[in-house]
């Protein structure tokens, strides 16, 4: 038994990811990220990757990321898009989409990303906004025929907003 315990104090624990819908209490204002999924554009190809998450994608694995984008001189663009699912009375839709910018060079093993853009833009997908204007003609294809692919219903189910940005 560890002294907090003995004592009677609860741990104080950072619950990021939560199974509950509704907290009450000690813990209350945890984030729920069970409706988020990142997906990685990469060389005109859409996948989810979920250890994008914790910034441990399979494009950024054993990289060292720097904030100045000269560090990475021979790298390649690769978005990172948070998606957010929600429900309504219809059913379940893409309720949320905003797009991350890395560049990434594997052979240098060096990249260039802001981390507090991709934290803002995950939080903005969770509020269910759309920002996917800085995505190329190829990128855009390629995440619509993700987001087609994935589940059909979703995608004929989502807002007008997100069918035009990716049209």
């Amino acid at each position: 038994m560890d002294q907090n315990e003995q004592n009677g104090k609860k741990q104080i624990a950072l619950n990021i990811v939560s199974a509950k819908s509704k907290h009450k209490g000690f813990g209350a204002g945890s984030i729920d990220l069970n409706n988020l999924s990142p997906v990685i554009i990469d060389n005109g190809e859409a996948k989810i990757d979920i250890g994008a998450m914790h910034a441990k994608s399979k494009v950024e694995r054993n990289i060292k990321f720097s904030t100045n984008r000269e560090d990475v001189p021979n790298g390649r663009q690769v978005w990172l898009v948070w998606v957010a699912v929600d429900r309504n009375e219809q059913g379940q839709f893409y309720g949320g989409a905003t797009a991350c910018e890395m560049w990434i060079d594997t052979e240098a093993r060096r990249g260039w990303k802001l981390l507090a853009e991709h934290v803002n833009r995950m939080d903005y997908a969770m509020k269910r906004r759309f920002m996917l204007d800085d995505l190329g003609p190829e990128d855009r294809a390629a995440l619509k025929t993700l987001l087609t692919t994935h589940n059909e219903e979703w995608w004929n189910a989502s807002p007008d907003e997100l069918k035009e940005a990716l049209a």
